[in-house]
């Protein structure tokens, strides 16, 4: 294992931020007036969003998959996702010409299995509450000789990750904290590496669902907790434990984790549409979430927020603004 001093550097976040140049969107900064009064603060929203495949994780996956070799490309690629990695990896994959198999749990919300699909990936299933994806992952790649990229253990993919903070520390200026959602770990993980590598000062804090408190356990605990597999509406945050490499940054770097239920993320996810006129799914919308039930005190004059996705489809979407 890689020293945790040397994981990833800045200068390997501006490194992967040239390599996904031209590949990955550059996502805007989003305002609302509304949003600084509620809060009290100057807040600036990085719309990951509006990424390609609709998250981040396209960043990490793209960066990961250009590092192969072309004997690796031409086998392929496995990964294991609930979602948004899966479906990163299929279109990194696809664009670069190489070919992707994804291990996904079977309860998957329909929409992430129709893009995973449509982006040429193929698709196993397993029960995420009796299985480990892990385990299915790594033997799968080793049967088929595949290139194993995982959604946040490896240093690329975390590289990756952390040019979304840098973009968004480029065009909101200094900032007093960050707000990043944690789910394995590896965007909170590149986005503290970044933004401390810039800003020294700057506050690190990470949201997860109240029921999925993996990571603020770890860190109180100094060192890696496993709990229950979540049962929360952010899907894409339902880490029992948080992952070896990610966690060996973020006890470093990040200063706070609070936590958000799935009442006050249903409230962020109304308000997004509401007022920001953007969707976001609910993992996506968790840092927002924390922001507008006051979890922040004191509130920093100048907040950046990581809103991390938003692959929700139309029916859950209305299902979930109407519980």
């Amino acid at each position: 294992m890689t020293s945790s001093v040397s994981v990833v550097e800045l200068q390997d976040i501006r490194d992967a931020a040239q390599r996904i140049a031209g590949a990955a969107h550059r996502t805007p900064v989003l305002r609302s007036r509304t949003l600084d009064a509620l809060v009290g603060a100057r807040v600036y929203l990085k719309a990951e969003n509006l990424q390609r495949v609709g998250a981040f994780k396209f960043r990490g996956a793209y960066n990961a998959i250009a590092r192969l070799t072309p004997d690796q490309l031409a086998r392929g690629i496995a990964a294991y996702s609930s979602g948004n990695h899966a479906q990163a990896v299929a279109l990194a994959a696809r664009e670069v010409g190489s070919t992707a198999v994804i291990v996904m749990p079977a309860d998957t919300p329909a929409a992430k299995l129709d893009a995973v699909a449509g982006y040429g990936a193929e698709i196993i299933t397993y029960d995420r509450y009796t299985e480990n994806r892990e385990q299915i992952g790594q033997a799968l790649a080793a049967e088929r000789g595949l290139a194993l990229i995982p959604p946040y253990e490896h240093p690329d993919v975390i590289a990756g990750q952390g040019t979304a903070a840098l973009e968004l520390l480029e065009d909101a200026g200094d900032l007093d904290a960050l707000v990043v959602p944690v789910g394995g770990g590896g965007l909170i993980a590149g986005s503290a590496t970044a933004a401390k590598g810039l800003q020294p000062h700057i506050t690190v804090i990470g949201v997860e669902p109240a029921a999925g408190d993996d990571t603020r356990r770890s860190l109180a605990a100094g060192e890696r907790v496993t709990i229950p597999v979540p049962r929360t509406i952010a899907d894409g945050q339902a880490a029992p434990t948080p992952g070896e490499l990610t966690f060996s940054v973020n006890r470093r770097l990040v200063d706070d984790i609070v936590l958000v239920t799935d009442d006050e993320i249903r409230d962020a996810l109304r308000f997004a549409v509401d007022r920001l006129k953007t969707v976001l799914e609910p993992s996506g919308a968790s840092g927002l979430a924390a922001l507008l039930a006051g979890k922040l005190s004191p509130v920093p004059a100048r907040i950046g927020v990581i809103l991390s996705g938003g692959n929700v489809g139309a029916a859950r979407l209305a299902s979930l603004l109407a519980a």
